[in-house]
């Protein structure tokens, strides 16, 4: 860990194609970990320019609820507007269309799969931040399907604009820059789902509910003692972070759309005091990628000269 933060520790400046200016620093994937690049590249790009666009993971219900209740919290961060990133293609596959299937025109499985986004802007707006909906265009995507995810988000309260940034660079999404400024221009009533002094268990089963959609959350003795234990040692004032699977608003990777009244089992809790927040593993997830019995990492190290060993 040292090796990897010994030059890592400083935002990576960089620059986009068109030569914007851009920090990448940390990332986290959002189902396992807190989703978020680092405060230190958010607030340096805070100094530096009018509006700041960060990524917050994925799904809304992972990396949006993550950001706002965990980075913002830390870090004092007040954000004015929220991008939900979607694709026609990911709709039909939440509204039951087989993946060999999803290049063929079915509005009303966009329809059908909407329920999917409809939740996702709802959960934003529970934080007092208004979303407007960037629709990644595919080729095979018609005029059609894009018109039904203009009217869902329209009768949400919510703008779908459509984006073509992957083939024309700056200029296919100018629209949805705008209608971000539009957005952040405007005052916002940004608030977390839940308080500090909510216990742990309360804090779990507020974003089970009020996120997932979800009737509540169990989890065996041992589990719930575990809970007990952080707050008795001084932890109860942390925020927790869900570790649960980004295919789902459940713990069930196959259950699409919007499910509801389903039961969140939370496995697991672990204590990341370092970054001060609660890991809640819920379901079957792995945290760690494979590894081998006798990890590279065990080798790896720092000498007296500050020079890294080990590599190869």
């Amino acid at each position: 860990m040292t090796v990897l933060l010994k030059d890592a520790i400083a935002p990576n400046l960089v620059q986009t194609l068109e030569n914007n200016p851009a920090f990448i620093h940390g990332g986290p994937f959002a189902n396992i970990a807190h989703g978020c690049n680092s405060v230190i590249a958010t607030t340096t790009a805070l100094k530096l320019a009018d509006y700041v666009v960060t990524e917050a993971g994925f799904g809304a219900d992972l990396g949006a609820e993550k950001f706002f209740d965990i980075k913002c919290r830390k870090a004092g961060l007040k954000p004015a507007a929220a991008v939900i990133v979607c694709t026609i293609r990911a709709l039909k596959m939440h509204g039951g269309i087989a993946k060999e299937d999803l290049g063929k025109e079915n509005v009303e499985a966009v329809k059908k799969g909407s329920t999917n986004l409809a939740r996702h802007i709802e959960n934003v707006k529970k934080f007092g931040v208004q979303p407007v909906v960037a629709v990644n265009r595919f080729v095979a995507d018609t005029d059609a399907e894009l018109n039904m995810v203009r009217q869902v988000c329209s009768e949400l309260g919510a703008e779908a604009l459509e984006c073509n940034h992957w083939a024309r660079g700056s200029a296919g999404i100018e629209e949805l820059a705008h209608a971000v400024v539009r957005i952040a221009d405007k005052p916002s009533d940004f608030t977390y789902l839940y308080a500090d002094n909510l216990s742990l268990w309360d804090k779990v089963r507020t974003i089970a509910q009020g996120l997932y959609g979800a009737q509540g959350i169990i989890a065996d003795k041992a589990v719930r003692e575990k809970f007990t234990e952080f707050e008795r040692l001084g932890f109860g004032q942390y925020p927790v972070c869900m570790a649960k699977t980004q295919y789902s608003f459940s713990t069930d990777p196959n259950l699409k759309g919007a499910p509801s009244n389903h039961v969140v089992p939370v496995r697991e809790v672990r204590l990341s005091s370092g970054a001060e927040f609660i890991v809640v593993i819920c379901g079957e997830i792995m945290t760690m990628p494979g590894l081998p019995r006798v990890p590279s990492a065990n080798s790896i190290r720092l000498n007296s000269k500050g020079e890294i060993e080990g590599l190869f």
